[in-house]
């Protein structure tokens, strides 16, 4: 085999690919001699048919598979020895095998440009100090204190109040019809917590226990049914009981049914798990203004438009799972698929510059992802999504998601060497009402996602999602 690479471009390249007849036929032979073992054929052993006349009847199968593993085959073997990483697929054209014939063919495909690497050692960076307020401590104290509260019937007959339980049966009509999916019975809310459209609160508060009563209500127009957003029904409610809930005080029994030892441990697990989450935060959005800094001091490259593109069908995904969850598509925004792309491409941009520039940092520090590494991801991923490893790897293997989630692996990594390396100061937390400046660039080149599941349809006539049962708060 010789080869001949050309570039079409800064990220383009073409891969001119010359196999002799001895290689062909080789590929050939070895084709055909998988198809014998296996050839079920009346009149011969398995195993035992001849190579014609297996090659006669399974032809257009062997060289068709001859054809692919040795493309396959030289593919890695031409990358391997050129140290190239193709940042998009690689696209063949070619023909297929003939017997006592050379054979060529060619691959193009998309590369990262070469870079002038700029200072990423030493650099300055403020990053926020983890302050935990008592006042946080104390309402973590009090969610815990109403999940353990006691929920009893109020005896005496009068109008609910905020803070209070309802136990009520309603339903939603439009036209003397019962609206499907806007309807319960003996349904438990706290009034005053926003569980549900105002109007039926209010309608809920002007009624005693065993009465009924109904009003028109305007569903909002962002309303999670798109069906019943801004249109007006009557709300038809009867009160069944009026509850109160009984918090107990706090005590080790209380911090025990929470998970903790005692008070004492609970509280400063809270404190604890709260410094955490606010360090990654702080950590993370002081890394991000790092990198944004680096980046804006890099002079223009060409970028891969596959990988921009790439990038921008994520972006567009996470938008279409976001609006899924809300119960619309992407049509509720009003625009063209393509003023959604172009809205994103700029964002692209960026995250792929960001993750070429991390990827040539990793090359030039020499770092590298075990398959070790590979396999941890994969199984905390699988863990996360709920979905069994062997399965999860195999859609990841199948759909050449392996390389792409090594790539963000060693991107994680060289993001974490440069911020290591980082002159870092503490600073005070911003004072209340003023937020520090966001930097949009992404560290990170995400995976691909699994496909989410859909949100389940909601019953109550809430704002944004249908009340919960008091008992579950």
């Amino acid at each position: 085999m010789e080869y001949n690479v050309e570039e079409l471009s800064p990220v383009k390249r073409k891969i001119v690919i010359e196999v002799p007849a001895e290689e062909v036929n080789g590929a050939v032979v070895s084709a055909i001699a998988l198809y014998r073992m296996q050839a079920d054929i009346k009149g011969f052993r398995k195993g035992k048919v001849p190579s014609s006349m297996v090659e006669s009847k399974y032809r257009k199968q062997i060289y068709g598979e001859a054809t692919t593993d040795l493309i396959n085959y030289q593919i890695n073997e031409i990358m391997s020895g050129l140290s190239i990483q193709p940042m998009s697929r690689i696209d063949v054209d070619a023909k297929e095998l003939v017997r006592d014939e050379d054979f060529t063919y060619s691959i193009v495909f998309e590369v990262a440009p070469k870079l002038d690497l700029p200072k990423y050692k030493g650099l300055d960076i403020e990053e926020v100090k983890i302050v935990v307020g008592d006042d946080e401590v104390a309402e973590v104290e009090r969610r815990i204190l109403e999940n353990n509260a006691e929920v009893k019937v109020i005896e005496d007959v009068r109008n609910p109040k905020d803070g209070e339980v309802v136990s009520v049966s309603f339903g939603a009509y439009q036209d003397g019809k019962i609206v499907e999916g806007i309807q319960a019975e003996n349904f438990d809310m706290v009034l005053g917590q926003n569980q549900a459209l105002p109007e039926f609160e209010v309608l809920l508060k002007t009624m005693t226990t065993g009465e009924s009563g109904e009003t028109d209500i305007t569903f909002p127009e962002d309303f999670i049914n798109e069906n019943l957003a801004g249109q007006t029904v009557t709300m038809k409610a009867k009160l069944h009981a009026v509850k109160e809930r009984i918090s107990p005080k706090m005590s080790d029994s209380v911090a025990q049914k929470a998970g903790f030892k005692d008070v004492e441990t609970m509280r400063k697990g809270i404190h604890e798990s709260y410094a955490s989450q606010r360090k990654q935060m702080n950590k993370a959005a002081a890394q991000s203004e790092l990198l944004g800094k680096i980046i804006e001091g890099i002079d223009e490259f060409p970028l891969p438009p596959a990988m921009v593109e790439d990038r921008v069908d994520r972006l567009v995904q996470d938008v279409e799972y976001k609006l899924d969850r809300q119960g619309k598509g992407l049509q509720s925004l009003g625009k063209t698929p393509q003023q959604i792309r172009d809205e994103f491409k700029t964002e692209a941009e960026t995250t792929v510059k960001t993750e070429i520039f991390l990827l040539a940092v990793a090359a030039e520090e020499s770092l590298e992802i075990s398959p070790e590494e590979i396999e941890a991801t994969l199984t905390q991923l699988a863990m996360q999504t709920k979905q069994p490893l062997h399965e999860l790897k195999k859609y990841y293997e199948d759909n050449n998601l392996i390389v792409p989630l090594k790539d963000r692996l060693l991107c994680d990594k060289a993001s974490e060497l440069i911020y290591d390396a980082a002159n870092i100061k503490e600073i005070e937390p911003p004072s209340e009402g003023k937020k520090p400046a966001k930097k949009s660039v992404d560290k990170k080149a995400a995976a691909k996602k699994a496909p989410a599941k859909k949100a389940p349809a909601k019953k109550a006539p809430t704002k944004k999602a249908s009340a919960k049962k008091a008992d579950d708060k």
